[in-house]
């Protein structure tokens, strides 16, 4: 199952081992020549147009009380006009009280923006840090950073378009950040899947942490370890991404939405969190940073119950349903039925209520994406959407997911993004809902 990236248009899937880090992850990270060792498979996205794949991963993950979402149940959901608000407590499979994924994104959060509005008091905007340039790297650093742009170029072309409104140092670290993410994809993803394991995955954290602690490993760690030493990032994301592939990993079906809601987080939610104190929010923004960065995760968790909902077919043909158990079972509908591709009057009508669910946390985001710096708002603006427009796509093929994908067209793309640049241009209001008290 592919994440959902930046709060952008994601990475594919499905992209070979483009850059060539699977041997040394296996052989338990040692640099092979020097620690700007260049991926063995380079070629593939350097030297020539890499392979593309059809998947898309998408960031996210909601929190807080400010998000009425919930688990959805079956019938009589139509009926509603609000989902109820997330219990901050589930009962475990022993009969136990914990705390819901909800509550654990959460707390994450929290913690996110508290870096972020330190910051924030101390300089009165999100600052980057200058450069501290060794003898001899500056050359190396450029060249990785050009590297990162253009993988995402090539993968996420409408989010990479977006983001050449940014600050050149925003605009490169959006893009380190943007690889970190899609190399840590593949690892799970195909054809990789078979071959990682979970040490494969405790070496990526180990080399993760050496990054943060300045010790890359090769030219594109080291773009990402200029990043986070010029930003307030918090390495903490970027382990709960690990940890999403380690549950792709041992984890093929979900129980009901609180443990897909973490899965979301993990894989997508994390992106967001990443990525917002890169993108700024605007110095005139009257609301919270808490507010902003749940904003963040709304639009993560929307794309990525977006490609789920997209790609049940191609999960079901590879053995996955990404689609609460619970929610199913009240509908009348069996793995069974997903696996056969039955189209149904009971599928058309659980499918419903899955898009009413996404749509719920897009009209969340939307809240929030003005409270970003004005640079960074017509990349987010244009994920949301187009990444709608998916939902759409998915009703007019009349609910077959199994046999059809759905997809916006170049045309109808063409459209989105003068619009999306046009909402881009709207300023925080001082009267926002997402307001300080």
């Amino acid at each position: 199952m592919s994440v959902a990236l930046l709060w952008i248009v994601p990475p594919n899937k499905e992209a070979s081992n483009s850059f060539g880090f699977l041997e040394s992850i296996r052989d338990g990270n040692r640099a092979l020549d020097s620690p700007w060792f260049i991926p063995r498979a380079q070629n593939l996205i350097f030297n020539g147009r890499p392979k593309k794949g059809r998947r898309q991963r998408c960031n996210s993950g909601s929190s807080g009380a400010d998000l009425k979402y919930s688990n959805l149940g079956g019938s009589g959901m139509e009926s509603r006009t609000n989902f109820p608000i997330f219990s901050s407590m589930v009962v475990n499979p022993t009969g136990e009280m914990a705390l819901s994924s909800e509550q654990k994104v959460h707390d994450v959060v929290l913690k996110q923006a508290a870096l972020v509005k330190k910051q924030l008091r101390s300089s009165g905007e999100l600052d980057v840090k200058p450069d501290i340039i060794l003898p001899g790297t500056r050359s190396l650093l450029s060249e990785a950073y050009d590297r990162c742009g253009e993988v995402c170029a090539e993968y996420a072309k409408t989010f990479y378009l977006g983001t050449m409104l940014m600050t050149p140092e925003r605009r490169r670290a959006i893009w380190a950040i943007y690889v970190w993410c899609r190399r840590t994809d593949e690892l799970v993803d195909r054809p990789n899947a078979s071959h990682i394991t979970p040490t494969a995955l405790d070496r990526w954290e180990s080399r993760l942490e050496d990054l943060f602690q300045g010790r890359p490993f090769d030219m594109l760690d080291a773009a990402l370890s200029d990043t986070v030493a010029k930003f307030p990032v918090d390495i903490q994301p970027f382990k709960d991404m690990i940890e999403g592939m380690r549950m792709d990993l041992r984890k093929s079906r979900y129980r009901n939405f609180d443990e897909l809601y973490l899965y979301c987080y993990y894989v997508a939610g994390t992106v967001g969190l990443m990525s917002v104190p890169v993108m700024g929010i605007a110095p005139e923004s009257q609301a919270t940073t808490e507010s902003v960065y749940n904003a963040a995760l709304a639009l993560g968790i929307a794309n990525q119950l977006t490609n789920i909902l997209r790609d049940v077919g191609e999960d079901a043909r590879r053995g996955r349903i990404y689609l609460p158990e619970d929610e199913l079972a009240q509908a009348g509908l069996s793995d069974e039925d997903i696996f056969m591709g039955r189209v149904t009057d009971k599928w058309r009508s659980f499918m419903k209520d899955q898009i009413k669910r996404a749509r719920m946390f897009f009209d969340e985001v939307e809240k929030g994406v003005t409270e970003l710096s004005s640079a960074s708002r017509w990349a987010v603006w244009a994920s949301l959407l187009l990444y709608r427009q998916i939902l759409d796509e998915i009703e007019a093929n009349d609910y077959d997911n199994f046999t059809r994908t759905a997809y916006v067209s170049k045309a109808k793309k063409i459209v989105a993004l003068p619009l999306a640049y046009a909402r881009s241009l709207v300023r925080p209001s001082r009267t926002t809902s997402l307001a300080k008290t």
